[in-house]
């Protein structure tokens, strides 16, 4: 049995009732966003994006239309450092764009930080230092005294920093792990921060108040955000923030319920990548308010570019359930559900379409680039060769020759047919794998060396083994995968034709992997497929080749 005794209550509730919140319907407009992708989110990654990757993600979320963007810890690594100097000596922060940089509460680091921010036209500094009671006890070992001296000494050191670096300068103040913070001491010390900075209506100070780690059920966060902004003093001079983190898998709700509870300001990533199981996401924040019929200010009209710009660069995945972006979240594969839908989407064009409320979709997946026929697919026996090419394309990225996608359909179809049940997407793979790709019996090939010719033939030596008994084979072709493809006919005495070649990468990266397909024409004028996978496209296309003439 797991031992629930060893965990106890790690929050603090405020001293006062702090209920307004719950009397709220909905958020009535959009918060303050900024993105954290390329700081909180870029630091989660297990290989963080190289400098030009930050660059090209730092133009997607601008063209997105967020307006503050974190773009790092500059005082932390060279590469950072190096990615906001070049933001600033290359002139790519639009003027209605502030950048943001984080630093700990520390001399050393926020002099470095302002040093990487000479020049820059206007940028948020972030400071923070944790103030919960677990940290100060058994990480610091420093009195609620010694910590909020912490704090007010690096605020003091921001403003005197900020007035002598040539620059546009805000500030931004975190007590870090606030959720186990008791509320009074968190505002304490916040308090004390702004009185540092004196904020005014044109200098407005940001008070940020993270989830840093998720420690109860999103009402208690709600209340305690509540009391944070009834008690703040310069409050109509404060932005408060929110930095929601999704340990309980509650992020959406803490960061939705602490804007009706008076938050003004979001920060989080796109999909909600960070940190254990990751920052809150914006994507579905953003869409939660648009399906209410609230402008949410950010851009997701083209959502498929956005995931697949968002995979390059991070390396991660969009679930293909992520709310509103995932590739399969408008797929119905239930048959009342599909009726269901078919028929809204009639009723709505005849009866009311100048409004959404077809069911089961939310929104209307057109709206954020989906299609909606393309999206609602299921695979058994009565499935055809689209649906099967879909699932193999969106969920694993394989774009299959047409003929071969009726290949493949058909296999689908059989196996689906003979097994009486629907095949879900990964056996659909699997199926794919065992019978078009890299099949090696009974031909294979071990060895094969090229030699460019005078006139642009290509001769070619191939090794290659059937059953066990293995001939090298000199051939000639007009390119690398022609000449192999008539060794082997010569070896063996076969009679076919290359008729199809296509290759695509498989991942957006230098090393990645490449698929190659190849269709040859029989005798009979049939076609056979193979596919072949390796990072040397040359390999590839041998392999998906073999494959073929194996399934002749």
């Amino acid at each position: 049995m797991m031992n629930v005794s060893k965990y106890k209550r790690q929050y603090y509730m405020p001293p006062v009732e702090c209920l307004d919140w719950a009397k709220k319907e909905y958020v009535e407009k959009a918060p303050h966003w900024c993105s954290v992708d390329l700081r909180d989110g870029n630091q989660a990654l297990v290989i963080p994006m190289s400098l030009q990757q930050k660059i090209e993600f730092f133009k997607l979320l601008v063209k997105i239309g967020f307006k503050e963007i974190e773009v790092g810890f500059p005082a932390a690594s060279e590469t950072e450092y190096e990615f906001l100097r070049a933001l600033i000596e290359q002139n790519l922060i639009p003027q209605d764009v502030t950048v943001q940089v984080l630093t700990q509460a520390r001399e050393h680091i926020i002099r470095k930080t302002f040093e990487a921010l000479d020049g820059c036209p206007q940028a948020i500094v972030h400071v923070y230092n944790s103030t919960s009671y677990a940290q100060r006890q058994q990480v610091f070992k420093k009195s609620k005294e010694e910590i909020l001296k912490i704090a007010v000494e690096g605020a003091k050191l921001l403003k005197t920093l900020a007035d002598e670096t040539e620059g546009n300068f805000r500030f931004e103040y975190s007590p870090e792990s606030f959720t186990g913070t008791e509320p009074e001491y968190a505002l304490e010390v916040c308090n004390a921060v702004l009185d540092v900075w004196q904020p005014t209506a044109e200098k407005k100070a940001i008070i940020n108040l993270p989830s840093t780690v998720q420690l109860s059920m999103p009402h208690i966060y709600a209340s305690q955000i509540e009391y944070m902004s009834k008690n703040l003093k310069y409050r109509e001079n404060v932005e408060l923030s929110l930095h929601p983190h999704n340990d309980r898998g509650c992020g959406v709700s803490d960061a939705e319920m602490g804007v009706l509870a008076g938050a003004d300001r979001i920060e989080g990533t796109l999909f909600g990548n960070g940190e254990r199981t990751g920052n809150v996401d914006i994507v579905t924040l953003a869409m939660n308010m648009y399906a209410q019929g609230v402008e949410p200010e950010l851009d997701f009209s083209d959502m498929p570019d956005i995931c697949e710009k968002y995979e390059a660069y991070t390396g991660m995945k969009v679930d293909e359930r992520s709310p509103y972006s995932g590739a399969l979240v408008f797929a119905a594969f239930s048959g009342s559900h599909q009726d269901a839908i078919a028929k809204g989407m009639h009723w709505i064009e005849t009866e009311d379409p100048s409004h959404w409320t077809v069911p089961y979709l939310p929104i209307d997946p057109t709206d954020v680039g989906r299609n909606y026929d393309a999206d609602v697919i299921r695979i058994n026996s009565q499935s055809g060769k689209g649906g099967v090419g879909y699932i193999l394309e969106t969920q694993f990225g394989l774009n299959l020759p047409a003929k071969m996608r009726e290949a493949m359909g058909y296999s689908a179809k059989d196996v689906s047919d003979h097994l009486h049940k629907e095949l879900k997407p990964a056996e659909i793979f699997k199926l794919f794998k065992e019978k078009f790709e890299n099949v090696v019996e009974p031909y294979s090939v071990h060895g094969v060396h090229f030699k460019q010719l005078e006139g642009g033939n290509i001769e070619t030596e191939v090794t290659s083994c059937c059953k066990g008994s293995c001939i090298t084979t000199k051939a000639v072709g007009n390119g690398r995968l022609n000449a192999v493809s008539n060794a082997l006919k010569k070896a063996y005495d076969m009679k076919f034709d290359l008729v199809t070649y296509q290759e695509h990468a498989l991942e957006q990266s230098s090393s990645s992997k490449a698929i190659a397909y190849v269709g040859i024409k029989k005798p009979d004028g049939s076609l056979a497929w193979g596919a072949g996978v390796d990072a040397d496209i040359i390999r590839a296309s041998i392999d998906a080749l073999i494959t073929a003439i194996n399934n002749r």
